[in-house]
């Protein structure tokens, strides 16, 4: 009874281990080894996706069984949330596919995205776009449903935007310069808490909810890149992005236990040179991040 009792409490444990992955940590240049921002928790054995940058679809599959990977749960057919920062394009122009492709192979749910409110008009005008296809599908010979390639909008507003069995969280509004509705999210599961910062520079809301995590996804920028810019892309990336002394001191303030470097503007800097630039400021754990990377 004793082992019987021992085992089951071991099987749930490991049922509640939530498991973060890296889908994309690029930014708006085209580096083919770093697909657009998105990253996934798998809670409970459902998959939440925050941001959908180019390549995002491709990208999860590579981690299903179906195509190599280890994960049963991620296929794609399996994707019904998504969360959006922001409406920058390296972080949404993965939309279409995630509309399109996972109903293709088989989502029959529409999908449930949150974001802010123009990515309702994004969605609404790639349904639009590709009605032609839609219906061919449905009306052709193609055995296809008529419900998947649905979205539900939800409209972000700071505070509490989702939860359920799995997973509930929280948005909030950080300082991408301009743009008024620019979110973070603070994710919470059973097990783990999890920030990711959005495109920011330093934030006061971050360092206000970012409290106890396991895990903090922050962009950072070069800061020998950034000397060499000229004056007026040094004032655009100051108002809207992070400089490893900047994020350094967020991070020695709220004390994550694992700090992921993610959406790097390397402007010619190694990857060995931007560590070196946060541990210059920063001696807690630091994962520089990569397109597939499950932080554990």
């Amino acid at each position: 009874m004793i082992r019987f009792l021992i085992l089951f409490c071991l099987s749930l444990a490991i049922t509640a281990e939530t498991k973060f992955f890296v889908l994309g940590s690029g930014t708006p240049n085209p580096n083919p080894d770093r697909s657009g921002s998105a990253y996934l928790v798998l809670a409970n054995d459902t998959p939440y996706l925050f941001d959908f940058g180019p390549g995002v679809v491709r990208k999860m599959s590579a981690l299903s069984k179906s195509w190599g990977g280890a994960y049963s749960e991620l296929e794609v057919e399996n994707l019904e949330y998504a969360f959006l920062t922001h409406f920058h394009s390296d972080h949404s122009l993965g939309l279409a596919d995630l509309i399109i492709t996972p109903w293709i192979m088989g989502r029959e749910q529409p999908l449930k995205i949150f974001g802010p409110a123009s990515t309702a008009d994004m969605a609404e005008s790639i349904i639009k776009a590709y009605q032609p296809d839609i219906d061919y599908r449905i009306n052709g010979t193609q055995p296809q449903n008529s419900t998947g390639y649905k979205v539900v909008f939800t409209k972000l507003n700071e505070g509490l935007v989702y939860k359920d069995q799995n997973i509930q969280v929280l948005a909030f509004l950080n300082a991408h310069g301009d743009v008024k509705e620019s979110f973070g999210f603070v994710i919470e599961t059973e097990d783990k808490k999890i920030l990711i910062s959005g495109d920011t520079g330093p934030s006061e809301n971050l360092i206000k909810y970012g409290k106890n995590l396991d895990i903090l996804v922050h962009e950072v920028y070069s800061q020998a890149g950034f000397n060499q810019k000229t004056p007026d892309w040094q004032k655009y990336h100051k108002a809207h992005h992070t400089s490893p002394s900047e994020l350094a001191a967020i991070a020695k303030q709220i004390k994550p236990k694992k700090l992921v470097l993610s959406h790097i503007l390397f402007w010619g800097a190694t990857e060995e040179e931007i560590l070196q630039e946060m541990t210059t400021h920063y001696s807690g754990k630091i994962i520089l991040a990569k397109d597939l990377l499950l932080v554990e």
